[in-house]
C-alpha cells in the first residue's frame, strides 16, 4: 500500500490554492459585533447596523469576508466614495448626517473586518 506518497500530493496540490475561504456568516453573527471605540458604535447603531445586519437588506454584512473581500481589493477610497455618494440601495452618506471622511472610513474597516 503506497498511499502516503498519494495523499502528500493531494495537500502539496491544496496547499497551492491558498487558505479556504472563511465561511459567511450569519445574520446573528453579524449583528453581535460592534465597534470598540464609543464614538464610532453610536455611528454604526443609528447608521449603518439596521442594513449591514440584515442579509435581506442586500448590504454586505458586517464582519463577513465573504462579502466584504471583494469590496475591500478595490480600495478604501473606492469604498469611501460608494458610502458619500450612494451605491445600490444605499443612500449617500450611508444615513450619516454627521460622519466625517474619517468616520466612515472607520467604520467601512470595521465592517469589512480590516482593523489591523
Amino acid at each position: 500500500m503506497r498511499k502516503a506518497p498519494v495523499v502528500m500530493v493531494v495537500l502539496a496540490l491544496a496547499a497551492c490554492h491558498g487558505a479556504p475561504p472563511a465561511p459567511p456568516l450569519t445574520e446573528a453573527q453579524s449583528a453581535a459585533r460592534r465597534p470598540a471605540d464609543a464614538h464610532l458604535a453610536a455611528l454604526y447603531d443609528g447608521s449603518c447596523r439596521a442594513c449591514h445586519t440584515t442579509r435581506d437588506s442586500g448590504a454586505p454584512l458586517s464582519g463577513d469576508h465573504a462579502q466584504w473581500d471583494a469590496r475591500w481589493a478595490k480600495g478604501a477610497p473606492a469604498l469611501l466614495q460608494s458610502a458619500v455618494a450612494g451605491y445600490n440601495k444605499m443612500p449617500a452618506g450611508g444615513q450619516c448626517a454627521t460622519c466625517t471622511a474619517h468616520d466612515y472610513e472607520a467604520l467601512i474597516r470595521f465592517m469589512a473586518d480590516q482593523q489591523n
